[in-house]
């Protein structure tokens, strides 16, 4: 949890942050949370003053933390000036007791989530997911919950809490939102229904958060998106048409990134984006494969695509992209590229590193390889339908070429069977 405190003398909000420590933790796992909830904090622009592990044995219904330890952070509090999820009675008795404003992991994300969104529909999921994790934790901050709104003096009734009508209006909001976001779904879906006319192979990238995943987006389509070194960087899915060796085409969807115990009320909310994930031909799961967290964090993502539903009769295909490998030291470096390339004839794992280019072409051999199920078909087109041969280069992969003594082209290609159908209704 962070703890800013606001200095007006100081345009930064000053935080500690705090990561209570459960039994079951190792150190090193404690250690690494506790600097993930750092990166949270900072991702916010808050100034870290202090960063703490704190042993929770059995934790205090009414603060979490023991009454000793409570006074022992209120002076780091005051000291500094200014990561298990709290309760909201927990949130306001150590907002009471260390005189701050308190912010647990999921406000965190939350908090950074609604600074990223641009579009109307991120701006809305935002929204959905705040308004369903604030329905709860109303009692925190609301000091007039014994207030009452009269009732109409013929009923002489008690009339409705201050706290009843906060949380029938919250419920209202969500339900329009819902129904906004039910259309999003909605247009997306019919989206989905022109692209599988076209058609073309849908990839889309997922991954945990900071794993690299809008370098390796602008990397394979040339695309200038928004790419740091920051926790949620990307937070609107953006879409873009590449070309796979052979000239075949492909869509490629960048994503949300994931983290580990991500809030259910963002899984919920972002559904209709992470839909794109579920219909998907191929995910590519980008790995940091430099980060000493790599394997926690495979399982973190793989956690979360479970929750993502798949249609009906779809296969889901999963390429791991080991990204990165541009930071391992030389021994590393080795050993990670010879277990790559033997999962990589399997359609497993490919390693790369999106900042320097490197595996990029093997990358989308692999790539092409995993989507290219359609059917091969051979056709034979006139001298003359130059129009048509750059029809089936532009919608299809053409694997063998050849021209006959009568100048006639003989075409091998792979084409979807709808692709192929307009073909021929066509050029036919």
């Amino acid at each position: 949890m962070a703890t800013p405190l606001i200095d007006h003398a100081v345009p930064l909000i000053r935080a500690i942050v705090i990561h209570p420590d459960g039994r079951s933790e190792s150190s090193r796992l404690a250690k690494e949370r506790l600097e993930e909830a750092a990166g949270l904090a900072r991702a916010l622009d808050l100034d870290v003053r202090a960063e703490e592990i704190v042993r929770v044995r059995k934790p205090t219904p009414a603060t979490l933390f023991g009454s000793g330890k409570v006074e022992e952070l209120a002076a780091l509090v005051r000291a500094a000036d200014v990561d298990d999820d709290l309760s909201p009675v927990q949130q306001r008795n150590l907002e009471k007791a260390w005189d701050c404003k308190v912010i647990d992991r999921t406000g965190l994300i939350l908090e950074i989530f609604g600074r990223r969104a641009r579009t109307k529909e991120g701006r809305l999921q935002v929204e959905l997911a705040r308004l369903d994790y604030e329905r709860s934790r109303l009692v925190r901050t609301w000091t007039h919950l014994e207030r009452q709104r009269g009732g109409t003096g013929s009923t002489g009734g008690p009339g409705e809490t201050q706290i009843e009508l906060d949380r029938r209006l919250i419920a209202d909001r969500i339900v329009k939102l819902k129904a906004e976001l039910e259309e999003v779904r909605r247009t997306r879906g019919l989206h989905r229904k022109a692209r599988a006319r076209v058609p073309f192979p849908a990839v889309a990238l997922v991954g945990y958060t900071n794993a690299g995943k809008s370098t390796l987006f602008n990397r394979l389509t040339g695309s200038d998106v928004v790419a740091k070194d920051l926790l949620f960087a990307t937070l609107n899915t953006t879409q873009r048409t590449i070309r796979l060796p052979q000239g075949r085409p492909a869509i490629v969807a960048d994503t949300v990134g994931f983290i580990s115990d991500l809030p259910h009320e963002l899984v919920e909310s972002f559904r209709a984006t992470l839909e794109e994930v579920g219909e998907a031909d191929l995910i590519l799961h980008v790995r940091d494969i430099a980060s000493p967290d790599s394997e926690a964090q495979r399982r973190d993502v793989e956690a979360v695509l479970e929750q993502i539903e798949t249609p009906e009769g779809k296969t889901r295909r999963v390429l791991e992209v080991w990204n990165k490998i541009d930071l391992l030291d030389a021994e590393a470096r080795e050993a990670v590229l010879g277990q790559a390339e033997r999962l990589r004839a399997q359609g497993k794992a490919v390693a790369v590193s999106a900042w320097t280019g490197e595996g990029i072409e093997a990358l989308r051999e692999t790539i092409a390889g995993l989507i290219d199920d359609d059917p091969e078909t051979e056709l034979v087109l006139d001298p003359t339908q130059g129009e048509a041969l750059a029809w089936l280069y532009e919608n299809g992969r053409v694997t063998g070429r050849e021209t006959d003594d009568q100048g006639r082209t003989h075409v091998v290609v792979r084409l979807h069977p709808a692709a192929l159908g307009r073909f021929e209704r066509q050029f036919g």
